[in-house]
Formats: structure tokens, C-alpha cells, sequence
């Protein structure tokens, strides 16, 4: 491995750790494809605990969950999205975004319509309040669900229940997260700033459009971990497989 292709490898993953995503476009792209250059970057990333998602035309650097010299910890995370204020905010919007991704990751019709429609605030309020609604009475007959799969469903039915329900004044509410479409709006700029999604009409009925980049992530990493495939399962109710058009 000759100095050209350790500083072509380097030039590769730090653009990679500043822009998370580079595509065909750059002059990274076909250079990263290079053996020599692809090997080492590949060790610097498994080395520093990150994963490369590569696919036709785009690569893409993610964080393993586990080990990473980038993992980003809850005060850390706290400290950066203001919006996560507690462990238990965190914990749902977390299920905001499973529920996100649950809707999207379905079949190619529905790739296809959310790609091209998106999904507004208000569906992804209405589709998280029957899933939490079912928990609530799953919960009811069944004190210990969500045990087994090391979610605290009491904590988030409970927090989502209480939390205020928004009017038709999204522009007034938008701002506030203690609300729930302001939790959702939270829950869609971290995608966003993740580069994952586009928000439009912000200042009326907001809605979030997944790319193309959420859509490989899903397929090249996501699939292959079965605690995703789990949270998807549970992010399934009866409910949900009759759900309106999401793009309403």
C-alpha cells in the first residue's frame, strides 16, 4: 500500500466523517473504487467503528451501534437536539421515527408514494397515536409487553398520552416540542439533519419527504440488523395495515 493511495483513502473517509454522504457526482466516487483506496478506507472505518453502505450511485458512512469512536451518547445527543429533553422523549421519538420508517419500508408502492407525496405531520401524528393506542390496551391485558423486546412501552403510552394534543394551528405549535406534532416535527429534523429526508411547507401542513439515501441505509444496513426487524414488527397494528393515505 504505496503514500498515494493512504492519502487518497484519507481524502475519501474524512470527506465521508464532514458530509456523510458522497455521490457519483464527486471526485471521490470512482476514486474510493479504487482497491487500494476502498481497503484502507474500509480499515479506517472499521477501526474507528463506522460501516460504509456502498451502492450504485452514492457510498454513505454510518455509525455502528456499538463501539464507535463516534457513538454519540444521550447528554451528548441531549446537547445537540434541544428538542430531546429527557430519556423518555428520547424513547419516543424514537418510536416517532420506527413508525416513520415502518411506513416507508413496506412494499414498492409504497416507496413509490411516499417518495413522491411524502408523509404530513398530521398522518404520522394520527398512524403513532393508534400505535400507541393498541399498546395502551395490549398493556392492559398484558402488564409485561415490551419486556421481552427491552422497550419501556409504559413509560412512552404514558407520555404520549399526557402530552397536548395539536389544534389546526401548526404554525403556532410547530415550535412547542412538548406537543406532539412539535415532537414529531423534533423526531423529522433529526432525519433531516441526517440528510435523510427533505421537510417541506414548513409553515403550513409540513411534510417529510424520505430520499433516496434513506431508502439504500434502509436496505443495505437496516435489513440486516434484526433488532430493526423487531421494532418493525411491533411498529405493526391492525390499525395501521388500513391506514389512510399518508400523505393527508
Amino acid at each position: 500500500m504505496n503514500a498515494d493511495s493512504i492519502k487518497k483513502a484519507s481524502a475519501v473517509y474524512f470527506t465521508l466523517l464532514k458530509d456523510k454522504v458522497i455521490d457519483e457526482n464527486s471526485e471521490h466516487f470512482q476514486t474510493y473504487f479504487d482497491p487500494e483506496v476502498r481497503q484502507t478506507v474500509l480499515l479506517l472505518a472499521d477501526e474507528s467503528g463506522t460501516y460504509i453502505i456502498e451502492s450504485p450511485k452514492r457510498i454513505q458512512l454510518v455509525v455502528q451501534p456499538t463501539g464507535s469512536v463516534f457513538a454519540t451518547n444521550f447528554t451528548h445527543m441531549k446537547e445537540k437536539h434541544r428538542q430531546i429533553e429527557t430519556k423518555k422523549h428520547f424513547h419516543l421519538i424514537s418510536v416517532v421515527i420506527m413508525s416513520f420508517l415502518a411506513s416507508i419500508d413496506r412494499n414498492q408502492a409504497a416507496k413509490i408514494r411516499t417518495k413522491r407525496e411524502g408523509i404530513s405531520y398530521y398522518a404520522l401524528e394520527r398512524q403513532v397515536n393508534d400505535l400507541i393506542t393498541n399498546w395502551d390496551s395490549i398493556l392492559k391485558a398484558k402488564p409485561t409487553f415490551g419486556e421481552e423486546e427491552r422497550i419501556d412501552m409504559k413509560e412512552v403510552v404514558t407520555t404520549w398520552k399526557y402530552m397536548e394534543v395539536d389544534t389546526d394551528d401548526y404554525g403556532v405549535k410547530k415550535g412547542n416540542r412538548r406537543t406532539r406534532i412539535g415532537l414529531i416535527a423534533g423526531a423529522m429534523r433529526l432525519l433531516e439533519t441526517e440528510g435523510l429526508i427533505v421537510i417541506l411547507d414548513r409553515d403550513d401542513i409540513a411534510k417529510a419527504i424520505p430520499k433516496q439515501e434513506l431508502f439504500e441505509r434502509i436496505e443495505y444496513l437496516y435489513h440486516d440488523y434484526d433488532r430493526y426487524e423487531l421494532f418493525k414488527k411491533v411498529m405493526t397494528t391492525e390499525e395501521g395495515e388500513h391506514a389512510e393515505n399518508p400523505s393527508n
